[in-house]
């Protein structure tokens, strides 16, 4: 979130101070992101640690902590795993918020850097690697199974009926409305190939393997030294590997290269591998009908015209520019270059 939320610092100073024994000194919001319910702050300790803070509200699972926690202790470098609190957990409880505590990694995201043809080497390698770890049968029950599901679409749907049917008095959701009833017949286009392309898979015999549902480039991390780190599992999910695969070449935040860059130079550190088409158009299109869905969802149902309501908007108009996600999906999509 950009918005600093109603919280007095030193309520999370004592919360660090019961749940990890940190002396915080001090204590800095950082503005990024475009989750509402994830607020980062960056302390420093007395002994001139620092250290990343992430509070979470609403609905928590603590399977978004228990991944990279396994992941890092199978030696996969590139996840960055939560501390463990004194009683043991990778989170703390500090009402209504979950307070989750990284080592601090002094760098860049993908939104803030082009990646290097290293860089992109080194992200192929490490999903990969991801990919191929074979995960416990008790933790892998526990992690979310790709059911190809139509909650965000029916979501979508919805607000686009309350567009035509409502009345709106603010600025933001004037201008949010408009823009839905411009695009609506494309949205739902967009929804209706979705859905056939769901019906598709669910018909076919996959590998279903960890993937981490979120990696566009702003989940990125670059050190200094150029070393990279896949952060935010807040979505882990057992599906098939497009459901990673989908960000590479899909105008998702990455810059400084084209599509065929991109996949060429990722895919140099992955490995030749088959990618099922269908199953790369189908979560093309339905990560643009999730993000409007979330996007609907900040400026429709929060209140006042801050900079998180206004940044939404702006996320959910930019799928629809040229050569953006929207385009790029469906340019990809086997069956739409067939017409």
């Amino acid at each position: 979130m950009l918005e600093k939320p109603n919280l007095q610092d030193k309520v999370i100073i004592n919360c660090l101070q019961n749940a990890y024994s940190l002396c915080a000194v001090q204590i800095a919001f950082l503005p990024l992101g475009a989750d509402l319910h994830t607020a980062i702050y960056r302390i420093v300790t007395q002994d001139r640690w620092n250290y990343f803070v992430k509070l979470r509200s609403g609905d928590f699972n603590e399977i978004s902590v228990e991944p990279p926690k396994f992941l890092s202790d199978q030696g996969i470098k590139n996840v960055i795993t939560p501390l463990v609190t004194n009683a043991g957990q990778l989170w703390a409880n500090m009402d209504p918020f979950k307070l989750i505590l990284y080592p601090f990694i002094y760098g860049q995201d993908g939104y803030q850097i082009g990646f290097t043809q290293q860089n992109w080497r080194d992200f192929g390698r490490a999903l990969k690697s991801i990919h191929t770890i074979a995960i416990p049968i008790a933790l892998r029950r526990r992690i979310q199974h790709e059911e190809f599901s139509p909650f965000w679409r029916e979501i979508v749907k919805r607000f686009l009926r309350q567009a035509e049917s409502d009345d709106f008095n603010d600025q933001v959701t004037k201008k949010l409305v408009a823009f839905l009833r411009v695009k609506k017949g494309l949205i739902l286009g967009l929804i209706s190939l979705a859905e056939k392309r769901a019906q598709t898979l669910k018909t076919r015999s996959q590998e279903y393997i960890l993937c981490h549902s979120d990696i566009h480039a702003g989940n990125i991390l670059i050190d200094a030294n150029g070393e990279l780190f896949i952060v935010d599992w807040d979505n882990p999910i057992i599906a098939p590997k497009e459901r990673d695969l989908m960000f590479i070449g899909g105008g998702q935040g990455f810059s400084g290269y084209s599509i065929h860059e991109e996949e060429t130079l990722f895919y140099e550190g992955y490995g030749q591998t088959q990618i099922d088409l269908v199953a790369l158009a189908y979560y093309r299109y339905e990560r643009i009908i999730q993000d409007i869905a979330i996007f609907c969802e900040h400026v429709f149902l929060c209140s006042g015209s801050g900079e998180d309501r206004k940044q939404s908007l702006r996320y959910l108009k930019s799928h629809f520019l040229p050569n953006r996600a929207l385009e790029i999906a469906f340019k990809a999509d086997p069956a739409q270059q067939e017409k």
